[in-house]
Formats: structure tokens, C-alpha cells, sequence
């Protein structure tokens, strides 16, 4: 038996994180499931968007699966997203994306990998009367972790190339140093895999023009985070878009998306990233036919021409899932 955390957070995140769980209560009944509050509902109870007890069920449990936050533009705003990477020491970023949906022709079925606690996501800001000066922090040591991590995803997934996405051209010293560690690793643990490199601006234009060209891409936070959304919105949305947040001992899986205010209370969220996020959290976990049947069960509602709302169809969150848990009966 799995203990998971569930964090539904704000907005739509508790739409789409219940329809996934009940995706998973269908699939598998080894997972222990418990709720414990962040975001909005934190605050209103505690005074913090990520309470102490928050931090110690996730601690506590296997794994975790999380909805979103609406983040607060006040002063002193501690994103709660941002401290749980950090003390959970969440260090890489697992994003997939395919064009399961075929709202465009694209053919892409890539993973990006990204450096998930460092970069300019550091938060380490100086203001002057002039104005204001980021501090961005690249250590050898995130770069060789997540690099390790994208050559053993690559490995344990059957990709074929890895791509490494950087500035170095421009930021010579700190993306210097992401590229020789990646070019490092390459020669010492590149067997059988194809290793290239690319400019993150050039990067992102093939990413529309020819994205069946990337199979891996590894890269650090800022780029990693506009060229997931990126690939994303080629596909179909943010929607379609699930994330894993992994390190050594911890691991929160979730949706790309925002709490996306706007919708949340009227049943349209398309909870396909969080219910894919999910399975990405079974394999994670072990449990690597459940997971398989999630992503089939959940492809098969679009092959047959099936859409959400958010790609003009007329499927809204709990009648897509029922779709979804249709399709996981019969495989069941």
C-alpha cells in the first residue's frame, strides 16, 4: 500500500485532482489516499499558503499529487510551490508532452527535462534606486544531477537523443558550465544514445517548425518553463501538459496549468494533464500496467474524436472522466 498526498489547491485544482483520483481509485486499490491543504485554503486556515503540517504529510507519504495555486501579488507572497521543490529538494522537472488530442498535425512526443531549484527561480533579488538586479545561480552540481536524470529517463523510457538546450553563447561562464557537464556526461555515459546541443532561442522556433526533431531536451529552469508551455500550446494547451516534480526521496506530480480562476466552479477544465500526471506518478511508484492503462484509457477518448471544452468539443471535466473510467473498465 502507497500513501499519496493530495493537494487540490485553488481554482480548478480541485475539479481536476478529484477526477483524477477517481481515475486512480478505479485502477489500483493500493493507494492510500489523504488531502492536506495549500494555496488559498492554507492561508485562510493557518495564515500560511504551505503550512508546517502540509510539509510533513507530503514528507510523510510516497508521493504526492497536486492540483494548482492562485498565486497572491502582495507583499511578502511566498509561493508555496516554489518552497516545496526546495525542501523537498525537488530537483528535476519532468514535463511530456504529445499531441494526443490531434488538434494540430504536429508530430511531437517529447520530454523535457528541467532543472527545477535553481537558474533565476532562485528568488534572489536586489532593489536599488536605479532598479533591480536578479542574482541567477547555476551550481556544477544541479547541472551534472539533472543531466544524469535526463540520460536515465531517456534510457528507462527507449528515447534516442538527448537534447541540451542553453545560452552559452551569450552566458558564457554559468550555461558554459551546463554545457561542458552535458558534454561531459555525453562521453562518459552516452552509450547508445545521440547527444546534441542547441541555442534555447533556435530551440524553441524548430520546436514549432520541426518538433518531431527533439525526443529528450534537458535544460534549466527558465528555459525549461517557457519551452514546456511552449510545446504545450502546439498540442492543444496547457491542458495537456502533466509535470513531475522528482528528487532522490520526494516526488509531487501535477498539471502544468494555473488554478485558472476564470472557469473554476463551472465543471470545463480539461483535467487530461492532471489524470496523465497521475499516471506519471503510478510508474513512478511501481505501478508501471495501471499506468499504461490510465494513458491508454485516456488517448483512446480522443481517437475517437472525442473533445473538451478547451479544444471545442463539449466534454466537460466529470463527463470526460467517466470516458476515461469507461475505457479503464474494459481493460480492467
Amino acid at each position: 500500500m502507497k500513501s499519496i498526498c493530495v493537494l487540490p489547491g485553488d481554482g480548478i485544482g480541485p475539479e481536476v485532482v478529484g477526477c483524477a483520483t477517481r481515475v486512480l481509485e478505479r485502477v489500483t486499490d493500493q493507494l492510500e489516499l489523504h488531502t492536506a491543504d495549500i494555496g488559498r485554503a492554507a492561508f485562510h486556515r493557518s495564515g500560511e499558503h504551505l503550512p508546517t503540517d502540509t510539509i510533513a504529510a507530503m514528507e510523510a507519504s510516497d508521493s504526492c499529487l497536486f492540483g494548482a495555486v492562485t498565486s497572491d501579488e502582495g507583499a511578502g507572497y511566498d509561493s508555496p510551490v516554489l518552497r516545496f521543490r526546495k525542501e523537498l529538494d525537488l530537483f528535476a522537472n519532468l514535463r511530456p508532452v504529445k499531441n494526443i488530442a490531434k488538434v494540430s498535425t504536429a508530430a511531437m512526443d517529447l520530454l523535457i527535462v528541467r532543472e527545477n531549484t535553481e537558474g533565476l527561480y532562485t528568488m534572489n533579488e536586489h532593489e536599488d534606486d536605479a532598479g533591480v538586479t536578479t542574482m541567477r545561480r547555476v551550481s556544477r552540481s544541479a547541472c551534472e544531477r539533472i543531466v544524469e536524470k535526463a540520460i536515465d529517463e531517456a534510457r528507462r523510457t527507449g528515447r534516442k537523443s538527448v537534447c541540451c538546450v542553453h545560452k552559452a553563447n551569450v552566458l558564457r561562464k554559468s550555461d558554459g558550465l551546463f554545457l561542458q557537464v552535458f558534454r561531459d556526461a555525453a562521453r562518459t555515459r552516452g552509450q547508445g544514445l545521440k547527444f546534441t546541443d542547441q541555442l534555447v532561442d533556435s530551440a524553441a522556433a524548430k520546436m514549432v517548425t520541426r518538433p518531431e526533431a527533439f525526443d529528450v531536451v534537458v535544460t534549466l529552469n527558465l528555459y525549461g518553463d517557457i519551452l514546456s508551455d511552449l510545446a504545450a500550446g502546439i498540442v492543444g494547451g496547457l491542458g495537456f501538459a502533466p509535470s513531475g516534480n522528482m528528487g532522490d526521496r520526494r516526488s509531487v506530480f501535477e498539471p502544468a496549468h494555473g488554478s485558472a480562476p476564470d472557469i473554476a466552479g463551472k465543471g470545463i477544465a480539461n483535467p487530461t494533464a492532471t489524470i496523465l500526471a497521475a499516471a506519471m506518478m503510478l510508474d513512478h511508484l511501481g505501478f508501471s500496467v495501471e499506468a499504461s492503462h490510465v494513458r491508454e484509457s485516456t488517448e483512446q477518448v480522443y481517437r475517437k474524436g472525442l473533445r473538451t471544452v478547451d479544444v471545442g468539443g463539449n466534454l466537460g471535466s466529470e463527463k470526460f472522466t467517466d470516458r476515461v473510467l469507461c475505457n479503464l473498465k474494459s481493460m480492467l
